[in-house]
């Protein structure tokens, strides 16, 4: 990966994301977040509470790191595309899959901040968490980068991968994914829950998947969207629109 990795392209990656508006709304769930974590924590301080594990693990997982995911993923790439500023890059004889890799380790490195570090700091100011915390956060981790490559890949394949992506966190995601147990073999929060259930077992993370299904799965799910935003952005450079 690292002979694919453009530090030129990962600079102006990110000084033009973190430069938009929008960089703004990379913040809010993460604040939403911790200051949650600070009022239950006020409220309800005694050890053995379950909250910790409830909201960390359903809000954190569900809501928190897959939409700031989606907020990034689809800013990398998807707003040089949807304004035609993407040529100029396709143009360079940069190849395509050195184009989609640095895009997406940029989502993956901003995501981590945005969203991963956040569950750990929430983790840690909740009482009597220290080890979920670090379970959550190794678990946010994995999630960000999965969750990168899937909506940088979003942001190749269709103009409208924000709504697209919207549909798919909240209800695959927040809805499908916590009710029907089939439908976790295809959610990246349950791969992120299970690495993290993993690291520190606690049943009411509500973790349906076990470590080796959650590493596999979501080892696939990575490399094929890799591959799969890779050919659609060469498809795009040879006819100077989205396909």
């Amino acid at each position: 990966m690292s002979s694919l990795f453009n530090p030129v392209v990962a600079a102006l990656t990110f000084r033009a994301t973190l430069g938009r508006r929008r960089a703004i709304l990379f913040a809010i769930p993460a604040v939403i977040l911790i200051a949650l974590t600070l009022v239950l924590r006020a409220t309800h301080p005694a050890a053995g509470a379950l909250w910790p594990s409830n909201v960390l693990g359903d809000f954190g997982f569900s809501v928190l790191l897959p939409l700031t995911a989606l907020i990034i993923g689809t800013s990398v790439l998807g707003a040089e595309i949807d304004d035609g500023s993407a040529i100029h890059l396709l143009a360079t004889p940069v190849p395509r899959s050195s184009v989609i890799v640095t895009k997406f380790a940029v989502s993956a490195v901003m995501t981590m901040v945005f969203a991963a570090l956040p569950e750990l700091i929430a983790g840690l100011l909740a009482p009597h968490s220290t080890k979920l915390a670090f379970a959550l956060f190794v678990g946010a981790l994995v999630g960000s980068v999965i969750y990168s490559a899937v909506f940088v890949a979003a942001s190749v394949l269709t103009s409208r991968a924000i709504a697209v992506g919207l549909l798919y966190v909240l209800i695959w995601e927040g809805l499908l994914g916590n009710i029907v147990g089939g439908a976790r073999i295809l959610s990246v929060a349950h791969y992120s829950l299970g690495v993290a259930n993993a690291i520190y077992p606690d049943k009411n993370l509500m973790a349906g998947l076990t470590l080796a299904t959650s590493v596999i799965l979501g080892t696939i799910v990575t490399v094929g969207a890799l591959i799969l935003a890779t050919r659609r952005l060469a498809a795009f450079a040879i006819k100077g629109e989205p396909a």
